[in-house]
């Protein structure tokens, strides 16, 4: 399959809606409603038509890809949709312990708007309409409207003007960014089926966004579990497997019986997964197989394509055996691609969140003499190039996984302290990482690879967040 250039909509415009009040009746489009309470409004052009938009938000995920990664809520309970009569009970962390949050969704005009009241929670009042005004045969604008009392009455009042606009600024914000770049990335390939997918490491940081990612883009998706031997082939057969399952690598010092754990959960299991996909009667059209940067090995300044050999060492050597692994698939004529991924940056989860909370004490610094490179890449960077990998029949075999921008553990380190508004006083010598560490150090901390997303861009992939600057406000809600 081939990209679709056009990012419009390419459905014809529905019908004029009709509405429903609180009561069921039908009328016009519901207003925003006009009060005493506070009120914050925030415009979003998309780049697809009212309906699209609109569908987008209906589908089963949306909640989950508009949580922000600083802000993670937990579903306690949820009936129904957004239709009136849907509800959502919500569990928000707050330190040690969380608060609940109930909301109940209310007037409803298929394409154009949905709204949902808080019935208990954290504010005194709050009541939110999503509208989508029609701005063209192939364009809308996202128009979040939120009218909200802060609680304990005029001390609450007091002491929330000086924190919520500037939190629903900041939420409203990354809410807004992902609803575009989601429509626009799936736009891409409008004039494709939706397809079938089967994911396996749902559970990991990359598996948890990507459900919601393919599920509200119109994907069916099934999410594999841990045994992957003589996996059943489901009814109808799915299109796509992506491929995430593996044993942690930096979860605990490397013993041998870790190393052991880390290279059988990669090599058997994709084994496995291989050869019960080949002896499938309808075999998925790729398999979508996740691979590492550290094939490459410690290799200082030396830019690294997918045509560079594998480096040295215990994770070049994993990474070798769990790409060679896909061979039964690949003889099974099914077409594999191997993502080399680079450092996946989200607050959410990862090496950003393990380092955060040392950053922001004001404790953090470089690693070594810092001038070992960092090939990164975005979570939801990430995202868009496993579906352009899925839906583009012309990548095949490697592909480099990481931003086009590689960077230095020195600027890495000043950079995030920017982010955060924090000094990076406190590097840590190599021996120190050594003694802490052992062998990881050397491998994943002070090691160096240059990696260049050359097949990416020769595919005309673009990125959300190319630069580190941009990558990191993002995820931090500091845009």
């Amino acid at each position: 399959m081939t990209p679709s250039t056009d990012i419009s909509s390419a459905s014809p415009q529905p019908a004029p809606p009709r509405s429903r009040d609180r009561q069921g009746a039908v009328g016009n489009d519901p207003a925003p409603r006009s009060s005493a309470h506070s009120v914050f409004e925030r415009r979003t052009p998309l780049p697809v038509a009212a309906h699209e938009a609109f569908r987008w938000h209906a589908r089963p995920g949306a909640l989950e890809r508009l949580t922000p990664p600083w802000a993670p809520v937990e579903v306690e309970e949820r009936t129904g949709g957004i239709e009136p009569g849907g509800r959502v009970v919500l569990r928000l962390p707050l330190g040690p312990t969380s608060l609940r949050w109930e909301a109940r969704h209310t007037d409803y005009v298929e394409g154009r708007l949905f709204r949902d009241v808080q019935a208990s929670g954290p504010f005194a009042h709050w009541d939110h309409s999503h509208r989508f005004e029609p701005a063209g045969e192939h364009a809308c604008t996202l128009v979040d409207h939120v009218e909200y009392d802060p609680p304990f009455g005029a001390l609450g009042a007091l002491a929330g003007r000086a924190f919520l606009p500037a939190m629903l600024e900041s939420m409203f914000a990354y809410r807004h960014r992902i609803t575009r770049d989601d429509l626009a990335a799936h736009a891409r390939w409008r004039e494709c089926d939706p397809l079938h997918f089967l994911v396996s490491g749902s559970r990991g940081l990359v598996g948890r966004a990507l459900l919601p990612y393919l599920t509200t883009g119109g994907h069916c998706v099934s999410p594999l579990g841990r045994d992957l031997v003589a996996l059943p082939e489901p009814a109808g057969g799915p299109t796509a497997v992506v491929h995430l399952a593996g044993e942690p690598i930096a979860a605990a010092r490397w013993s041998r019986a870790v190393k052991q754990r880390i290279l059988d959960s990669r090599v058997q299991g994709t084994r496995a997964l291989c050869e019960s996909l080949a002896r499938w009667r309808n075999k998925p059209r790729v398999l979508v197989c996740a691979s590492a940067i550290g094939f490459y090995g410690d290799r200082g300044d030396e830019r690294l394509d997918e045509s560079a050999a594998s480096g040295e060492g215990f994770l070049a050597s994993v990474c070798r055996e769990w790409e060679a692994a896909t061979a039964p698939a690949r003889d099974a004529g099914i077409r594999v691609v191997h993502l080399r991924i680079g450092v996946v940056l989200s607050a959410g989860g990862g090496a950003l969140a393990q380092l955060l909370t040392p950053f922001r004490l004001g404790a953090g610094g470089r690693l070594g003499d810092g001038r070992q490179f960092m090939s990164w890449i975005a979570l939801d960077d990430l995202l868009d190039v496993i579906l352009h990998s899925t839906m583009d029949d012309r990548l095949e075999g490697v592909v480099n996984a990481v931003s086009p921008e590689a960077i230095t553990n020195s600027e890495f380190t000043r950079t995030l302290g920017r982010a955060l508004r924090r000094p990076t006083l406190f590097p840590i010598p190599a021996p120190l990482a050594r003694a802490a560490f052992g062998e990881m150090a050397d491998e994943m901390l002070l090691a160096s690879a240059r990696v260049e997303p050359a097949r990416l861009l020769h595919a005309g992939f673009t990125f959300r967040t190319p630069t580190l600057d941009a990558a990191l406000r993002h995820t931090l809600g500091r845009a």
